[in-house]
């Protein structure tokens, strides 16, 4: 997929998604837009870092087109990297620092990456894959840099921001300062692609989602209106960047020239409350299991979270337990319960003010966006009908990497001569308002007593239920129903339900052939490196 590179373009030719750090590099070149572990680095400083490493990129043999993977935790070089990557007009993936050496092999192959970024503290995994990477060329290093650990391991070199390590570096350390500052020769176009970024792969290989300047760009703006950031947002980014929901925080902050308080994870959720109250965080993007925890905290009074302005959550609709809990701890902020899939990034939003009024929609479809909803045989569908959810619009991936089978499963001819829509698998209905509600994944229905059942409509009766934490339904085989319905569902610390409990709450809540015939208690339910709930296994 490389290009023969044509003359450096103007640059002002053609938006990219790298602009939105240069245009507030060029307006607020003082302000802090990154802090992290601690250490503050303003958007001059990541712009000076991300145009060397850019060059040292290309000096590497980086070309337009190429692949750059990320292996990394969330840091100051991970943000670094994904504009440089950009900046050499190569093409990025940000992977899990949690993945192991054969899915980061996989990761390495399947997209035939030059050049892989990473971190010392990841050698013991990716020194095992590095060597089982044929197309990989370099491995720069972030971290101290030990060459003893790096045997096997192609043309390894060392790099590191002063900031981030929070000392003086060595002259090879040091941003790679051999190399100008200024930003490299722009060749791309915003129909080239930015980033492949891999699904989780819960069936079958991962697949790469290619996502084009064009496709970042649209979902950046408008996700980022509609949410009504501004430059005096201070938001806080506790998602891996390997995670799209995660990545998005860091474009969406930089496009407006806000401040991002990156950090590792939620595993310590009083460290990170204690940083959201000293930043004065004002923007705190979460998902259900984060929420959950939240909500198990006795002290979270003690924290003086004020200063919150706004409060998102994706993939489903917020159980209505979690909507109420989020109006108590932050009654000053508006909470947005939005629905989307990283083949399109983002599908729809709930407007805050229609959260109690239509408490169980993912809301409408985001700006410069239309859907709709067809049956089996492709054809629109009225209100209150559940069928495919199908996505109009330029935030529609260009298509899963080398996978073209897989591709034309979701990718179909639009109403325009030329343009495809996403067909997303997801089953869904719109109300006689136009306000969308998910179902369930159309792979995941469960099939019980002729009748079909979602999923998603059980999880959110039982995590309605007064002591619920967390719960997940699947179907097992059965000799008579076909398909039984299980539920797994974890307690909130201190309570106490026993089977009947749950099924008698059911009966209250769901209609008969949805009620659970098995209810199993768990201590926790498996969770994605992305926080999401992994089911496969759990029947």
């Amino acid at each position: 997929m490389t290009f023969a590179p044509p003359p450096a373009l103007h640059r002002l030719a053609t938006p990219l998604l790298h602009d939105f750090l240069e245009h507030s590099a060029a307006r607020l070149p003082d302000k802090v837009a990154l802090v992290c572990k601690g250490v503050r680095v303003t958007y001059a400083e990541i712009d000076r870092q991300a145009n060397a490493l850019a060059h040292a990129l290309i000096a590497s043999g980086v070309e337009r087109g190429d692949r750059v993977v990320i292996f990394a935790d969330n840091t100051v070089e991970t943000v670094v990297s994904f504009w440089a990557v950009m900046k050499a007009n190569a093409i990025v993936s940000i992977i899990n620092p949690l993945t192991k050496h054969d899915k980061l092999t996989y990761y390495l192959n399947d997209s035939r990456a030059k050049v892989l970024l990473t971190d010392m503290h990841l050698a013991s995994v990716f020194t095992q894959s590095a060597p089982n990477t044929p197309h990989l060329v370099r491995t720069i290093v972030a971290g101290a840099f030990d060459e003893t650990k790096l045997a096997g391991v192609k043309q390894p070199e060392a790099w590191a921001s002063a900031q981030a390590r929070g000392a003086a570096l060595s002259e090879q350390q040091a941003n790679f300062a051999h190399v100008k500052h200024g930003p490299p020769g722009r060749r791309c176009i915003d129909n080239d692609l930015a980033a492949i970024i891999y699904t989780s792969g819960s069936t079958g290989d991962p697949k790469g989602v290619m996502l084009t300047h064009r496709n970042m760009l649209t979902a950046g703006t408008s996700i980022s209106t509609y949410l009504e950031m501004k430059e005096s947002d201070v938001v806080l980014g506790v998602l891996p960047l390997a995670f799209d929901y995660g990545l998005y925080q860091l474009i969406m902050t930089f496009r407006v020239g806000g401040r991002l308080v990156l950090e590792r994870s939620f595993a310590f959720p009083a460290a990170v409350l204690k940083v959201m109250v000293d930043e004065k965080v004002t923007g705190f993007p979460g998902v259900p299991t984060i929420y959950a925890v939240l909500a198990e905290m006795k002290q979270l009074k003690d924290f003086d979270l004020s200063a919150i302005s706004f409060v998102t959550n994706t993939a489903a609709a917020l159980p209505v337990k979690h909507i109420t809990m989020l109006r108590d701890l932050f009654p000053q902020a508006r909470i947005y319960s939005m629905y989307g899939l990283t083949e399109c990034k983002r599908c729809t939003y709930l407007p805050p003010k229609d959260i109690d009024r239509k408490p169980t929609s993912v809301g409408l479809a985001i700006p410069d966006t239309e859907l709709w909803i067809v049956d089996e045989n492709g054809k629109k569908v009225g209100p209150d009908v559940v069928g495919q959810l199908v996505i109009r619009g330029a935030t529609v991936m260009k298509g899963y990497w080398e996978k073209p089978e897989a591709t034309a499963e979701k990718l179909k001819p639009g109403p325009v001569p030329g343009e495809f829509v996403l067909y997303t698998g997801d089953l869904c209905r719109l109300d006689e308002e136009g306000y969308l509600y998910f179902v369930g994944r159309s792979d995941d229905i469960i099939k019980s007593r002729g009748e079909k059942v979602a999923p998603k409509e059980v999880e959110g009766a039982i995590m309605n239920i007064a002591g619920v934490k967390e719960a997940a339904v699947v179907g097992v085989p059965d000799e008579v129903l076909g398909q039984a319905v299980k539920a797994f569902v974890v307690l909130e610390q201190g309570v106490t339900m026993t089977e009947k409990d749950i099924m008698k709450e059911c009966q209250k809540r769901l209609e008969n052939f949805m009620v659970p015939k098995h209810i199993a208690f768990l201590a926790e339910l498996p969770k994605t490196t992305t926080g999401k709930i992994k089911k496969t296994g759990l029947a």
